[in-house]
């Protein structure tokens, strides 16, 4: 296994960083919020470590579990301390009531972090069609995924180290078409399958 850090410490940096340490990997947290930051390291337990909210991340995977509203600014801070890193972009870049996008096609939040982030950096889109309580319950998952580089093949794997099964969305374009797909589950959610639902693929 490996060293993931995960940038934030809120409900979705909790959920994956436990069970990215339950299913063997070593996580490294950053945040703003040394103290929260603890916190919830200590919570994760398995040697999770808080990082320097700033300096380059220790795992080459880096998880972007903050709102899509700070996601870039947080990019952009990190600056070269990012280069040579696979960044997964899990936001949802929904409006206020949730009837649309902020974004739009070319925009997608994640094609937003690959044009600040350096250009050595791989960005992926992954874990924004999973509801945290399911995320939580450790069951085996179709997540969807969609990038350019070589790097998706690493975040693939990643997934599948945690009992998902990595669905291959195609390239970094098609992170708009799954942050749709986010919407789409809260819609499912809302009217009338409940917030357990989970998309998922069948090859048949």
């Amino acid at each position: 296994m490996t060293t993931i850090t995960i940038i934030g410490s809120g409900n979705m940096a909790s959920t994956i960083g436990t069970r990215a340490a339950a299913h063997g990997h070593t996580v490294e947290l950053m945040s703003r919020d040394t103290s929260k930051t603890q916190a919830l390291a200590d919570q994760i337990g398995h040697g999770t470590t808080v990082g320097t909210y700033g300096e380059t991340p220790a795992g080459d995977i880096v998880v972007l579990a903050v709102l899509y509203q700070s996601v870039v600014e947080v990019v952009a801070h990190y600056g070269d301390a990012l280069a040579g890193k696979t960044l997964v972009d899990i936001t949802n870049p929904f409006n206020a009531d949730a009837s649309g996008l902020v974004t739009v096609p070319g925009r997608s939040m994640s094609e937003q972090i690959a044009a600040v982030a350096p250009d050595s950096a791989h960005i992926v889109k992954a874990f924004n069609t999973i509801f945290r309580g399911v995320l939580q319950g450790d069951r085996p998952l179709d997540a969807f995924l969609a990038g350019d580089s070589e790097a998706k093949a690493a975040v693939g794997a990643f997934l599948a180290s945690l009992d998902l099964q990595p669905r291959d969305a195609g390239g970094l374009q098609m992170a708009y078409a799954l942050e749709w797909a986010g919407l789409l589950l809260v819609g499912l959610a809302s009217n009338g399958a409940g917030f357990d639902v989970a998309l998922s693929a069948n090859l048949l």
